[in-house]
């Protein structure tokens, strides 16, 4: 594994998520900004918090899958989410741990940010995940979508 997770005790504890990530590989992958819609582009959950943000995560699941990398390689996610208040925590973890044990996404979750928004780019869009990971230089090829670097 390229990624190690702290959260040195200096900083507040215990959070859902680890403050460090010290990555020693040398392959970058970054995930765009991921929604709640199939690959075909039918909204999942409209309306349901909990559900985009389990859908979303899939979504990242996948694009990580297809560059050899998974949860365990990421260094940081970065959630926005619409009309964000502390209110929306508890069915926003929902959303987290319902899928966590499905796309192997370990927790406390890596170095993450949530960021309030107005809006997305579309009024039924309510979370938007993106990843960024490292990878050691040789891993094995996922699903036939990447040669060994």
């Amino acid at each position: 594994m390229a990624v190690k997770l702290t959260s040195p005790s200096a900083l507040m504890q215990p959070v859902p998520y680890h403050h460090v990530a010290v990555g020693t590989g040398t392959r970058h992958v970054h995930v765009a900004g991921q929604i709640s819609r199939t690959a075909d582009g039918t909204p999942v959950a409209p309306g349901d918090l909990a559900g985009q943000v389990a859908q979303a995560l899939r979504n990242v699941h996948a694009g990580l899958v297809s560059a050899g990398a998974g949860f365990d390689d990421v260094v940081r996610l970065t959630f926005y989410v619409t009309g964000w208040e502390p209110s929306k925590i508890e069915n926003f973890m929902a959303g987290v741990t319902r899928v966590a044990g499905e796309i192997g996404l370990p927790m406390p979750l890596p170095p993450a940010s949530l960021i309030g928004v107005d809006y997305l780019f579309e009024p039924d869009v309510l979370v938007e995940v993106e990843a960024s990971a490292i990878c050691s230089a040789e891993v094995d090829c996922q699903a036939g979508l990447l040669a060994k670097v």
